[in-house]
């Protein structure tokens, strides 16, 4: 029998970038109860290993990726801070859209009571956020949404496994009585 836990981990680092995991049992001959399996035993020998690199899913993609431990050295092989912050209108803007999505800028502005043209072009750069479809009324303005990316880099598998936005308003109302 292959190795195919050694033939996915291959091809994933080959590869860079998510790969669908019915496009992975395809490229392997195998039926998607099969790759899966082999999948989760691979996701296991990762977490039960130490090493640099993990296995992520994203949705129904996966990913090898460099582990958040590792990420101070590796930016020192970085020219200059590669990494820039967000700031708080840009992280309005995404809070908002990640939890109203899909969304249009006019609604997000009504909802910041503020322009967003920059937060958007921010966002759309970091890419966080991407332009989903444009709607068939007047104007036919852009619905954003988040992007895979958001996901991986906030370590989200899918938008369920967000926090509910209840328990967020509970705070803000909890925190705004004891002042």
């Amino acid at each position: 029998m292959q190795n195919y836990c050694a033939i996915i981990e291959a091809i994933l680092f080959a590869w860079g970038d998510t790969l669908e995991i019915k496009e992975l049992g395809k490229i392997l001959e195998l039926n998607e109860k099969d790759t899966k399996e082999i999948i989760n035993e691979l996701q296991e020998e990762y977490k039960m290993g130490n090493r640099g690199i993990e296995l992520i899913k994203i949705g129904t993609t996966l990913q090898l990726t460099t582990k958040e431990s590792a990420y101070p050295y590796i930016k020192k092989l970085l020219p200059g801070d590669q990494r820039r912050s967000l700031s708080r209108a840009t992280i309005e803007t995404l809070a908002i859209i990640v939890y109203k999505q899909p969304i249009t800028k006019s609604q997000i502005e009504k909802i910041r009571g503020v322009k967003c043209d920059k937060p958007l072009s921010n966002l759309i750069q970091e890419n966080l956020i991407y332009e989903k479809e444009r709607l068939n009324t007047i104007g036919r303005p852009i619905i954003y949404a988040t992007t895979e990316f958001f996901l991986k880099k906030f370590g989200f598998e899918n938008l369920q496994d967000l926090p509910d936005l209840s328990s967020f308003e509970e705070g803000l109302y909890s925190s705004k009585e004891m002042k």
